[in-house]
C-alpha cells in the first residue's frame, strides 16, 4: 500500500508518531526507525512537542503527547453519546423515571446526557450540570474501581464510606436514598471502555415516594442491562 499521502512533511511527522508508538526513542533511534535524515527527524519532533503532540520523558526521549490523549478522550465522549442517547430513552420508558448518564471530570460528575421523564415529579439533572463526587450512586460508581490512592482521595468528606465501595464492586451496581438531595433516591451502574476502565456511569433517579428506600430492587435490573449495553456498543466500535 502506498503510505504517501502526497503532503511530503505530513507524511513525514506521521512516520515520526508511528515510530514513537513503539515507545520512548532517542533521536538517533528516531532517525533509524524513520530514515529521516537527522536535522529533518529533530525538526519534526520538535515541531510535534510544540503541539504537545509528542513530549519528553525524564531521560529527554522523544514520547508520544499528550494532547493525542485529549483528542481520543473527545472522540470516545462523541461515540459515547451517541451509542448512549437511544439507551438511556429505553431506560426512561422501562422504569418510568429520568435516566442521565455521568462523566467524571476532576472533583466533580458531570451529566453529559439524560432522558427526563416528561409529566408529574420528577429529578431533573439538565445536561452539563457539575455535580459533586462525594454523594449519589453514580458519584460511587464512578469512584469504586478507582486505584487506591485516588479512591481514598475521593472518600474524604463523601457521604458513603469504603464498605459501600466494596458493596458496590460486589453486585455491579450503586444505589443512594436522599444522599445527594433529600426526597430523592437514585441506582447507577458502570460503563466501561476499553481495558475494563470505567468510563462513565448510568443512571435513574426520582422521587423516593416512588423508588422507595429499596430502589435497587426496583430498577437494578435494567439500569445493569442499559450500562452492559452501551458498554458492549463501546466494544464493538473500538
Amino acid at each position: 500500500m502506498d503510505n504517501s499521502s502526497g503532503v511530503g512533511v505530513l507524511d513525514k511527522a506521521v512516520l515520526v508518531l508511528n515510530a514513537l508508538e513503539a515507545g520512548p526513542a532517542s533521536l538517533a533511534q528516531l532517525v533509524q526507525a524513520t530514515g529521516l535524515a537527522r536535522p529533518t527527524a529533530h525538526r519534526l519532533a520538535v515541531a510535534l512537542e510544540y503541539h504537545r503532540i509528542v513530549s519528553r520523558d525524564t531521560q529527554g526521549r522523544f514520547v508520544l503527547g499528550p494532547r493525542l490523549s485529549e483528542l481520543s478522550t473527545a472522540a470516545g465522549e462523541d461515540r459515547l453519546l451517541a451509542v448512549a442517547g437511544p439507551v438511556l430513552t429505553q431506560l426512561r420508558d422501562l422504569t418510568g423515571e429520568s435516566a442521565q448518564l455521568y462523566r467524571r471530570q476532576g472533583d466533580e460528575r458531570v451529566c453529559v446526557a439524560a432522558a427526563e421523564r416528561t409529566s408529574g415529579l420528577r429529578d431533573t439533572v439538565p445536561v452539563g450540570s457539575a455535580l459533586p463526587m462525594g454523594a449519589g450512586s453514580a458519584a460511587q460508581i464512578l469512584l469504586a474501581w478507582e486505584d487506591p490512592d485516588r479512591l481514598h482521595r475521593g472518600l474524604r468528606g463523601a457521604k458513603f464510606t469504603a464498605t459501600t465501595l466494596s458493596s458496590v464492586r460486589r453486585r455491579g451496581w450503586a444505589h443512594s436514598i436522599g444522599e445527594r438531595e433529600q426526597g430523592v433516591a437514585s441506582v447507577s451502574a458502570p460503563i466501561r471502555g476499553s481495558g475494563g476502565k470505567v468510563i462513565a456511569a448510568i443512571s435513574v433517579s426520582g422521587p423516593i415516594e416512588r423508588l422507595t428506600r429499596t430502589p435497587g430492587r426496583m430498577h437494578a435490573g435494567p439500569v445493569v442491562a442499559a450500562a452492559e449495553r452501551i458498554t458492549e456498543a463501546m466494544r464493538r466500535a473500538n
